[in-house]
């Protein structure tokens, strides 16, 4: 390859290289909604007698995934599986809804997605019922 040929790729590639490093990250929003389905919003089926303008804005300017499961059928192990990418027979909690002032399910040193994201850049947030254990005291009772 000569040194003409080099330069020349140089040129053409140089400016595609720099503009996709300056491209922002892409926004994650995970909404998990207990006992919702993919018809319960208008963007995926517009008969529904329930206006839903905002989630409707959130599936036309982004991305909809229509087609998830979850390996429990309540919500702390499903929270888990999301959250740590593993399946929820693997935690200590073989049935039912961990309790606010529970051990928590998720130990300190397992991975998960917020842990896996933060160094890349994003900022995170879990809002709404969590159901995965705490470690805070648990209620006082009264003397």
């Amino acid at each position: 390859m000569t040194l003409r040929s080099v330069f020349f790729c140089l040129l053409i590639f140089t400016p595609g290289f720099l503009f996709a490093a300056q491209q922002p990250q892409p926004n994650i929003v995970v909404i998990l909604a207990d006992d919702f389905g993919v018809g319960d919003i208008q963007a995926h089926y517009p008969d529904n007698k329930i206006r839903t303008p905002c989630l409707d804005q959130l599936v036309k300017e982004g991305m909809s995934f229509t087609d998830a499961h979850s390996g429990s059928a309540v919500c702390s192990p499903t929270r888990y599986g999301l959250l740590t990418g593993r399946y929820s027979w693997r935690t200590r909690l073989q049935e039912w809804v961990i309790a606010a002032y529970e051990p928590p399910l998720i130990f300190d040193d397992r991975p998960t997605l917020p842990a896996l994201l933060k160094p890349r850049g994003y900022q995170t947030a879990c809002i709404g019922k969590w159901h995965l254990g705490w470690n805070w005291p648990g209620p006082q009772t009264s003397q």
